[in-house]
């Protein structure tokens, strides 16, 4: 899916106009600041204040962004909340609570790829979260066009606002990234081949059967099966192999490299 055309930033992850994070009326600097380094995480660098308590600026609010100044830098401040909504084409209002409107309820998971596609049409989008001791109240979840609710324990479902924020930019930021969900990390080697693991085994199983290991030759091969799956499940690197052969060979009171 094509993404809308416009001036995307760096820390945006190449997206022109990622979505809006809008706070109603939070108390506390240092959690406007812990939103803001959430935001940044995840690639969204638009925030805006509805009635902020302490005011705006803040100085807890910058040391607790830790450094996302682009996002504290250009924090908006707004007295109405229709004003901080005004050049939105969608809202997703965050509340662990329900309510008696109709409305769709998205999941963090289920709302990334909504927004990504909302916003692949050039429309833009913004995610509400209310104050911290009471949430958003009836009123703002009529101002939006969606609900969003985090599955959580029932009989525990209290965040704080950066908690909240980072679950929604998450899903959002990975969404947009080809990340595997497993990898190993190489540094300056590579996986066994085949043949590396054959060799190993070979030069181990040359080595038990001098050292008397395989004592009932009716067994051996299903020994020597089970000491291959051992090691073909550790997923050895290349430079693990030739160490792994070393110590073979240290064992055996020998001081020179193993013999391929």
């Amino acid at each position: 899916m094509s993404e809308p055309i416009g001036s995307a930033k760096p820390e945006t992850g190449g997206i022109a106009n990622p979505p809006v994070i809008i706070l109603i009326e939070p108390q506390l600097g240092d959690n406007i600041g812990k939103a803001a380094r959430a935001m940044l995480n995840c690639g969204l660098v638009d925030l805006r204040l509805v009635r902020p308590r302490d005011g705006w600026p803040n100085e807890r609010a910058t040391a607790n962004a830790s450094g996302a100044d682009i996002v504290i830098d250009n924090t908006k401040v707004f007295e109405h909340e229709e004003d901080a909504l005004a050049d939105l084409n969608r809202v997703y209002v965050t509340t662990a609570r329900t309510r008696d409107a109709i409305k769709p309820v998205f999941t963090p998971k289920g709302l990334a790829p909504e927004m990504r596609a909302v916003i692949g049409r050039g429309e833009k989008v913004g995610v509400m979260f209310g104050p911290e001791r009471t949430g958003v109240r009836n009123e703002h979840i009529a101002m939006g066009d969606a609900v969003v609710t985090v599955p959580l324990n029932p009989g525990f479902t209290s965040l704080n606002l950066a908690q909240a924020v980072l679950l929604i930019g998450y899903e959002w930021w990975q969404a947009g990234v080809d990340v595997p969900d497993y990898q190993l990390m190489m540094a300056d080697t590579f996986p066994a081949t085949k043949d590396d693991m054959e060799r190993l085994f070979l030069h181990l199983e040359s080595e038990l059967d001098e050292s008397g290991f395989f004592r009932v030759a009716e067994k051996r091969p299903g020994m020597a099966r089970n000491i291959r799956n051992i090691f073909n499940r550790a997923n050895l690197t290349h430079q693990e192999v030739q160490t792994l052969r070393g110590m073979i060979v240290a064992m055996r009171g020998g001081k020179h490299k193993p013999k391929d």
